[in-house]
């Protein structure tokens, strides 16, 4: 996905949610000014080189999900890749999976994020709006390979291949750089941990977005998006943009 194709799609989340555009370049500053140097010339490329040929398993947060069961997929030449959606990060290393790379906008337990890039995770850290404070206090903590994103135009410093959540986020990032296929594990669009209703709200509303935008990125692409089931079945995400409804 390009990034002219993602901005309509960007532009009805902006009026849904009220987002100002001033405050996501804000941030992105904020976050290019305290990405560590030296910085790569292109910050796709590091993200290629780990994901680029080889299945990738986007991990979520989905509630009572569990870290992917790797053993289950058929073997092969090339062993899949995991990408950890923010607090998935945490379900992975319990399980002893350390991510290859990392999508996050600083809002889960990070700790264990830092943990996993230092242990060589490469962490793709998204500026926007409402995480100033979060950039601030957790990007001068990674110690490994990190770069950013933010929800405009890309620059030689922050990428935009397109998605609004962390999970969704994942899969755009994935397939861009050329994933032979994505699998999706952990997601659940119909349900969220927060129990304050203002709050339960608003992170429906942006599961939805997710549900739909996978769909759409999944019409779009050559690249095969698949819901990967806890009976190990690999179906593929729905042609209308209704993924699953629970994992």
């Amino acid at each position: 996905m390009e990034y002219g194709e993602w901005v309509p799609q960007y532009g009805r989340i902006q009026r849904e949610f009220g987002f100002d555009f001033a405050r996501e370049e804000v941030a992105a500053a904020r976050l290019t000014g305290l990405l560590p140097r030296p910085r790569p010339a292109d910050p796709l490329a590091p993200v290629a080189e780990r994901l680029k040929g080889r299945d990738v398993v986007v991990v979520g947060l989905a509630p009572r999900s569990a870290a992917p069961p790797l053993w289950m997929l058929p073997a092969s030449t090339k062993p899949p890749a995991i990408v950890a959606a923010d607090g998935a990060t945490q379900r992975c290393l319990e399980a002893g999976l350390v991510p290859d790379v990392i999508v996050t906008d600083l809002d889960g337990p990070v700790p264990s994020e830092v943990s996993a890039n230092a242990r060589g995770s490469l962490v793709v850290v998204h500026a926007h709006g409402d995480n100033l404070a979060a950039v601030d206090r957790w990007v001068p903590e990674f110690s490994g390979p990190i770069v950013g994103s933010w929800a405009g135009p890309p620059t030689p410093t922050l990428l935009d291949v397109g998605g609004f959540t962390d999970g969704d986020r994942s899969a755009f990032l994935a397939e861009h750089v050329g994933a032979s296929r994505v699998l999706l594990w952990g997601f659940d669009f119909a349900d969220a941990d927060e129990v304050a209703d203002p709050i339960r709200d608003r992170k429906l509303s942006k599961l939805r977005w997710a549900r739909e935008l996978l769909g759409w990125l999944a019409r779009r692409t050559r690249t095969p998006i698949l819901i990967w089931r806890p009976d190990g079945t690999l179906e593929p995400y729905g042609d209308a943009g209704t993924g699953p409804s629970t994992q």
